[in-house]
This record gives C-alpha cells, structure tokens and sequence, in this order.
C-alpha cells in the first residue's frame, strides 16, 4: 500500500487519484455510454502504482483491466481486485498462474492456442474466457485471416474454453498523417472479427481503440475500447494534452550545492567542464531511479523554485547535478522533474524519447505517494 501524504525530504512519485478520476471521466465523454472501457496497467501502472490506480478505477466503476505477464495480473489479485484481467502476452510458463488466479489469456497464435486448450482441459475448464488477437498491420503478436477458419474448427472441438473478445492493436492512430493506414487496419478488423463471429455462433466482445484511436477514431469504438497512456494523463497530441492530467508528480530534493570553478570540471568522465563559475545542486536520485543517461549533459532538467536547472555532466547511478546558478536556492529545497506543470512529455521529447519510457521508467525503490490535489 503507497502512503497517504508526502514525506518531505526525498525522492517521491506522487500519484494524484483525482487527475486519474479526470482523466477516466473525459475518457468516456468521447465514447457511447454503452462502450465498455479496458484500462490498462501494466508496468506498474506506467510507473506510478498499479495496485491504487486499479482500486481507484475499480471505484469509478472500469469494466476490465489488461497487464502484459500474468505476474502483473496475480499482483492485482493479491489485492483483492476481482474486476476482469486481460494478459496480453500469454506464455505457457505461465498457465498455471492464470488458471489459478482467474485472469484471461490473450490468444495469438495456434501453438498457444492448442497449449492453452489442452492444459484447460487437464484442469478440467469449462468455457475459461480467451481473448482471440488478430495482426492487422502492427506486425508484433496475432493470428492473420488465413487462421480463421483452423481457430474455429479447433475451438468447436472443445468446451473448455470460450472466446470473451477478438481484438487487434492500432499501429500509428496517434499520426493523422498515417490516416489511411489506421482506417485499413480498421476496416480489416472489422471484416475479420465478422467473420470469425459467424464462425462461432456467438459475438464476443470487439475493441481495437487505443488512447489515441479513441480520441481520433471514435466511430470504430466497436464494444469496448482500451486506454493506456491517456489514463495516466498523455493524449500523443498537444490538441488533446491540455484535457488531459498527468497522475505523476516525480520530486526530489537538493542534496548539496557545489560552487564549481571556471575550468574545473564536474561529474564521471568530466563530461561537464565549466567555462564560468558555476553553482550545481546535487539531487538523490539518477539513472536507477529511472533518470537515465540520455537526459545528461543539458538534455533534461528539475524545476527548482518555478525556474528550470539544466542537468549538467553524465547521469549517476544515484544523483544527478544540475546549474542552479540563476536560481536563489538551498539545500533541502525541492526540485520538481516532472509534474502536471512540468510535463513528462516536454522533457522526453527534448531528449528524443517518448513520455512512456520516462514514466514507466521511475524505479521501484522511489517511494510512491498517493494523494488527491
């Protein structure tokens, strides 16, 4: 369980339910009230605490949750969250877990689709939901059209297991410039999925939408659709950023200040020699906390005092200095990477990475703090 209030004086991740609670509600404002909605939250919900996020969303009444390993999947459980549990990334070491703790595999091809049925089977399984996924474009997991109808005469031979939705993933739907890409993939899932429906004699559930497909696709919503980064507070575009907040506020505090000599140099390797007198502040977290390397040497910053100081030299395992030379500051003031002001995206695409792999990236030994602001 996360704390309740910030401790001042470390490195903490605060996570703000409410922002969530926004982000979730703005959400469904862009679907049909009847479209279930699939939160995803592996990763530890993108870095910041799966447990709480899915206690929060299970309050606000979310009707399915996907990980990606069955591991993320027996965390929930641990916690009591009964909601639905997609396992995107069904592997057969893995089987047990899932049948024992009642989360449903993602199905993507014949080898795991045979496996799955014959230890469904040994177990004694009777219509055990399955996810059926479909490549339409992406290229990385799913079946093609061509298995349709193997997929179907294998799962009329059995009744151990039932097919709870058919699905596919979206490969560029944040690009309009890969407009008619998208509506492909679209329209292909959609043959697709009909004609594995009447193949089956039922209708499971359909969703292709990801955050950014919900918020540039809205008429391919199907029955469901699935919400990732835009939960956490990022909507891939700048004309939907500002609808959206981001749940993590990632501060620290300023350890020491170092008065750094012109041509004295700071940091291993010397990377940072100073070509004037220069005031650093060292701050206690670094490449292990999830500040990695790229953002050295002036590609990211901290926010001391509303005023950006640059990361000067290489990232340390465990600190990061940075130039707080115009900054009227001390030790034990707070410094902020990234919050709802100071935008994980600013300083992921300043680097030349992406939001995701700043968030998902805070280490798990950064104390996490639940809060609502």
């Amino acid at each position: 369980m996360a704390n309740t209030q910030a401790n001042v004086g470390e490195t903490v991740l605060e996570i703000d339910l409410n922002a969530l609670d926004h982000n979730y509600h703005f959400l469904k404002s862009r679907i049909s009230p009847t479209t279930k909605i699939m939160a995803v939250v592996k990763a530890y919900g993108y870095g910041s605490d799966a447990v709480e996020v899915a206690k929060e969303l299970v309050s606000l009444g979310i009707d399915y949750f996907a990980v990606a390993y069955a591991k993320e999947g027996e965390l929930l459980r641990n916690d009591s969250i009964m909601t639905p549990i997609l396992v995107l990334h069904t592997l057969p070491a893995n089987f047990d877990v899932l049948i024992n703790r009642c989360l449903e595999p993602n199905i993507y091809s014949l080898k795991i689709l045979k496996e799955f049925i014959a230890f469904a089977e040994k177990e004694n399984q009777k219509n055990y939901p399955i996810h059926i996924k479909f490549n339409t474009g992406l290229n990385r997991l799913g079946f093609s059209e061509k298995d349709i109808e193997e997929i179907a005469a294998i799962l009329s031979k059995t009744k151990s297991v039932k097919v709870t939705s058919i699905f596919s993933h979206l490969a560029a739907s944040e690009d309009l410039s890969e407009a008619a890409f998208t509506l492909s993939q679209i329209e292909k899932f959609k043959n697709i999925s009909e004609l594995l429906i009447q193949k089956l004699g039922y209708t499971p559930l359909r969703h292709t939408l990801n955050t950014s497909g919900i918020l540039n696709y809205p008429e391919a919503q199907f029955e469901m659709v699935r919400s990732g980064i835009g939960l956490y507070g990022f909507g891939n575009d700048p004309k939907f950023d500002s609808f959206f907040r981001p749940i993590g506020s990632l501060k620290t505090i300023i350890s020491q200040i170092h008065e750094i000599k012109k041509g004295e140099s700071l940091g291993y390797n010397r990377a940072f020699t100073a070509t004037e007198d220069t005031k650093t502040a060292t701050l206690p977290l670094g490449h292990a906390d999830g500040i990695s390397r790229i953002y050295g040497n002036g590609k990211g910053w901290v926010t001391i005092h509303g005023k950006k100081a640059p990361i000067v030299g290489n990232v340390c395992m465990d600190m990061i200095m940075a130039d707080v030379t115009q900054i009227d500051c001390k030790e034990g003031d707070e410094a902020i990477v990234f919050d709802l002001t100071e935008s994980a995206h600013s300083m992921a695409t300043h680097a030349g990475t992406i939001s995701y792999e700043l968030i998902t990236s805070v280490s798990q030994r950064v104390k996490r703090v639940v809060c609502r602001k």
